[in-house]
């Protein structure tokens, strides 16, 4: 399978049932839905992006359709990502759910469909409606979000379908490496939600790199993302930053300074736990 052919001149990695996702998307956690969010998502079509990821707590579904409605694109060369959030999961709650986000999105199928947080007592019932979903085609993948190793492990051990994707908060303070190797070692492709450290890039050494390669610390950051094989989804609502996250494609990081960003981490978190209970 040609990788890159599917979106243009965006590259995909293959998630392990063939479907390729691109390795950049667009993330649009907390911008307003209406214009703000019409607005963003059509900066981010024309620039490029051909991946948008939104969920439905995030309450911009509707404008995340309809900027892909009136942006001329064909659907099928869109990849779109909702998530079922936590009051919504449960079997028979996430086929509702799901038909929600769809109504809203305006479209009859989503690329990739996630459980968006690990609710005890919950998240196995909902994957076996994610189950349920991909096996009658509506979702061409699907996966979760902040699943730690103990979730995924729970998972796998009567699920019918591996979740293809773990999208989890991971940048240089939080590097995930466990989570990674065993996400690499069951062939689940992990994801970067938050990969700018919702902005705190005010790291000596990524300004340090910044310069050396003439980039921006937030380009430095997203190319040690696809380095390292994972696929990164940064937000803004601002069309220069928009523009300027997507130019990742056109300079390489040397292995040095990506163990020299790998050495940064320190776990930490800018965003919940996973394993919060206060559902």
């Amino acid at each position: 399978m040609n990788k890159s052919s599917l979106f243009g001149q965006e590259e995909a990695f293959v998630l392990r049932n063939g479907v390729a996702m691109p390795k950049l998307g667009f993330g649009v956690w907390k911008v307003a839905d209406g214009e703000e969010t019409i607005a963003a998502v059509s900066h981010a079509l024309e620039a490029g992006y051909r991946s948008i990821d939104t969920a439905s707590v995030y309450g911009n579904e509707r404008g995340v359709g309809q900027a892909i409605a009136s942006s001329g694109i064909a659907r099928e060369d869109i990849f779109i990502t909702t998530k079922v959030y936590n009051d919504q999961q449960g079997y028979e709650e996430t086929l509702v759910a799901f038909e929600q986000s769809c109504e809203k999105l305006g479209v009859e199928q989503v690329d990739l469909y996630l459980i968006h947080w690990a609710v005890t007592g919950k998240y196995k019932e909902t994957w076996r409606a994610l189950e349920h979903l991909y096996k009658e085609g509506k979702a061409k993948a699907i996966g979760v979000c902040n699943f730690q190793i103990h979730h995924l492990e729970d998972i796998l051990q009567d699920c019918e379908v591996v979740p293809m994707v773990n999208q989890v908060e991971l940048h240089p303070m939080l590097t995930q490496q466990p989570l990674r190797e065993y996400c690499d070692k069951h062939g689940i492709q992990m994801e970067a939600w938050s990969p700018l450290m919702q902005g705190n890039l005010q790291l000596p050494l990524l300004q340090q790199l910044a310069d050396k390669y003439n980039k921006t610390a937030a380009q430095i950051v997203l190319r040690w993302d696809i380095q390292h094989g994972i696929i990164t989804i940064p937000k803004s609502t601002t069309p220069a930053r928009i523009q300027e996250n997507r130019q990742i494609f056109d300079f390489e990081l040397s292995a040095e300074d990506m163990a020299r960003i790998d050495a940064l981490n320190e776990n930490h978190r800018y965003g919940g736990s996973p394993d919060r209970e206060n559902w």
